[in-house]
């Protein structure tokens, strides 16, 4: 592919874009009334979901942590996207009328099969590369992410297209996605794991990271301590909320009562996971800072991923 080419696709990473040959019907496709549908590997996505609910308080949403198979970071594109095929079909039969899709690794590998399937809009995850570029005044970065996000060639092709006269330092940290899974936002140990983890960036006298997982927000307020306040922490959270409003004005699909800011979230959320929802409930209730009732989507917990596998050997 094409550096021109590779950067036309970059950029459509948090756009939507019509189905052009839909395989399944959306009840909510077309309501406004209809509930936005959000998923991730597994409580990471719940930092997008808090955002979403911030911009667009009135919205109903339904959210689905595929906690049994998570992380994403350590598994094939060919897995990934059948999970995200999966779990889109989950949400698209329960009618919704766009889905986020608040999973950087998921975005990464299976965003452009999700808008060739299903006939709703979809949203998905970019790292932050270009602001935090515009940010540094000391002209370097470090990027943090899942081992496989963080080699993947689709950030080194974002680092080329936006970041090029900048120093990147890119990492793995897929323990940290461990700890937010565990419920362990602020431990002493979650403390270490996080040093630990921040050392080799922090180390290249950085003064913007960025954080390349939708995880890792749920650990703002501890990886801000342990950077220092020379380094800027930054997400993509508010601009993906911010896309999403955009595309369900642009397609008549934004709820009325959403229209004005500043409510608390007052639509309905409705929470579902794929292994156990009683750990999930205590996590998810943590991140939010609410709680929340969560189901059990014993349909997903099913999936085998062996046939992707093989096809991502071949």
């Amino acid at each position: 592919m094409s550096s021109r080419l590779q950067s036309a696709h970059l950029q459509q990473g948090i756009e939507s874009q019509p189905s052009k040959q839909p395989t399944l019907q959306a009840p909510g496709a077309g309501q406004a009334s209809a509930p936005i549908g959000v998923f991730d590997s597994g409580a990471g996505g719940l930092t997008i979901l808090s955002v979403l609910r911030q911009e667009l308080p009135g919205e109903d949403y339904l959210y689905v942590g595929d906690t049994a198979h998570c992380p994403y970071g350590l598994r094939s594109e060919a897995e990934i996207t059948q999970l995200g095929l999966e779990i889109s079909r989950f949400l698209v039969e329960r009618g919704v009328k766009l889905i986020v899709v608040a999973c950087n690794a998921a975005s990464q590998a299976a965003l452009a099969t999700l808008r060739a399937t299903f006939p709703v809009p979809f949203v998905g995850v970019v790292p932050a590369v270009k602001p935090a570029a515009r940010l540094t005044r000391k002209g370097r970065i470090g990027i943090i992410a899942t081992n496989q996000a963080a080699r993947s060639p689709y950030l080194q092709q974002l680092i080329a297209d936006f970041a090029r006269d900048t120093e990147t330092y890119s990492h793995g940290c897929s323990e940290l996605v461990t700890l937010v899974e565990r419920g362990e936002l602020d431990t002493p140990t979650a403390e270490e794991v996080v040093r630990q983890a921040l050392r080799p960036v922090l180390s290249k006298d950085i003064d913007v990271l960025v954080l390349g997982c939708t995880h890792f927000p749920a650990l703002r307020p501890l990886i801000e301590r342990v950077a220092g306040s020379g380094v800027q922490v930054i997400d993509s959270g508010a601009a993906i909320a911010r896309r999403t409003r955009s595309v369900l004005e642009a397609t008549a699909l934004l709820k009325p009562s959403t229209k004005s800011q500043g409510q608390h979230p007052s639509g309905r959320l409705e929470v579902w996971c794929s292994g156990d929802p009683t750990s999930f409930r205590q996590v998810a209730s943590s991140i939010l800072g609410y709680p929340v009732v969560v189901h059990q989507a014993s349909q997903l917990a099913q999936i085998t991923t062996a046939a992707a596998h093989e096809e991502g050997k071949e």
